[in-house]
């Protein structure tokens, strides 16, 4: 038995080294081979900018606002110096409780191409997209968050794709921190290079992303009417969306020189409830979409689908890990069981290492539409330690949280933490 205990034991040791190196250099690979296959050759094409479009259809940019007082003006001006030639602007204020919809309504009353939707109650970002895209004149959506900057090629860029086949269904652009005053913020900043960024490459490379970036997403109308637009009881619309698209067989791009710039959160408060939401999200998904695994049609699916329910195995068994080192503290527990220390030893110098040379890589291959990155490189030495232990314990947090969760229970804003202002 204790020989069985000690199998078991060593195979959970091998299973929570070896599961994050085999995933990181995937994605490397992956995202290296995107880059070289099509986006240096598009970016050498078009250096100076977005290529010349067939047409210039009409694009409604969606903003769903909830006190956004501090920040929806700043917004909205960079969304005026859009580039694209026809364009509309549509926000909507979901009942803030601030002065957001009074900004929002001497802006409109200056500038012809906004229009202001006021919602006399909370009713969740999800509803918030639904009822703008009815109101929506243009056939083509980008959808932003309020307190995020649009760059000013960005919509070109994300309809560049639109014109290379009608099942293109959502473009997801690149999100870019732009509060780095902090080590959280300056982690966030190669996190979304060396996670975000790199996976979607690597994602796009194999055949299907797990979700569009919710704060900067261009859809075609049509599709989101085909798969019932957002779903306004997921606490993640958007990864909602993005598995409704790719279920019933629509495209999802990702273009990264559609830049966005975002607010993140700087205090572990807002960033614990920024992950656990997100964790709990891509859960409820996973539950909602289970029976996919049964059918054969779905199947380019599966491998998204066999990823995240790994990624949320290897949280538990993490969870294991540190459960065997604390009780070892207190209990006398056999020496092939025991974990005798946390700190790192040769096998986490070999997944540090690798950490490293994914951050090294993908902050590579962002720094072309994001100067400076370079500098972020010495704060990211800390991000194994500090992201994988806190997205141990969101995952951990998440399941019993996803199922217990009613469906059919509306998803409402909370105001997040937007990082330190000067």
């Amino acid at each position: 038995m204790l020989q069985l205990a000690r199998t078991a034991v060593d195979a959970l040791f091998d299973f929570t080294f070896y599961y994050p190196l085999f995933m990181s250099y995937l994605w490397m690979a992956g995202a290296l081979y995107y880059y070289f296959h099509y986006e240096r050759r598009n970016f050498v094409r078009h250096r100076a900018g977005p290529p010349e479009l067939p047409e210039y259809p009409l694009v409604s940019i969606l903003v769903p606002c909830h006190n956004e007082e501090q920040d929806v003006e700043e917004v909205a001006e960079h969304l005026l110096r859009t580039r694209y030639p026809r364009f509309e602007i549509v926000a909507i204020n979901d009942g803030s409780t601030d002065g957001t919809g009074a900004v929002l309504d001497r802006l409109a009353a200056e500038h012809a191409h906004l229009r202001v939707v006021h919602l006399a109650a909370n009713q969740g970002k999800a509803l918030a997209l639904n009822t703008a895209a009815l109101l929506a004149r243009g056939e083509y959506l980008v959808c932003i968050d309020g307190d995020a900057l649009l760059d000013e090629d960005a919509v070109a860029w994300l309809m560049t794709h639109f014109f290379s086949g009608p099942r293109v269904g959502a473009v997801t652009g690149n999100p870019r921190v732009r509060s780095r005053s902090t080590l959280l913020g300056r982690l966030q900043t190669g996190e979304f290079s060396s996670i975000i960024g790199l996976i979607k490459r690597a994602q796009r490379t194999y055949g299907r992303i797990f979700t569009v970036s919710g704060v900067v997403a261009c859809f075609r109308k049509a599709a989101l009417q085909d798969v019932g637009y957002w779903s306004t009881d997921m606490l993640t619309e958007d990864v909602d969306v993005s598995w409704k698209l790719q279920l019933n067989h629509w495209d999802v791009r990702f273009e990264p020189r559609a830049l966005c710039w975002i607010l993140m959160p700087e205090t572990l408060k807002g960033l614990w409830r920024q992950r656990l939401r997100w964790a709990t999200g891509g859960m409820q998904v996973l539950l909602k979409e289970g029976r996919i695994m049964r059918n054969w049609r779905k199947r380019r699916m599966w491998p998204v689908f066999v990823e995240y329910l790994t990624s949320v195995l290897w949280a538990y068994l993490m969870l294991g890990v540190f459960a065997l080192w604390l009780a070892g503290k207190v209990l006398p527990l056999p020496a092939g069981v025991s974990v005798p220390t946390l700190v790192p030893q040769w096998t986490g110098v070999v997944i540090g290492t690798t950490c490293l040379l994914q951050i090294g890589v993908s902050l590579y291959l962002d720094s072309r539409y994001d100067r400076g990155l370079g500098r972020q490189y010495y704060w990211m030495i800390w991000y194994p330690l500090a992201y994988w232990t806190l997205n141990v314990f969101t995952t951990v947090v998440a399941v019993p949280r996803a199922l217990l969760w009613r469906r059919g229970t509306r998803a409402t804003w909370r105001s997040p933490d937007r990082g330190v202002r000067p």
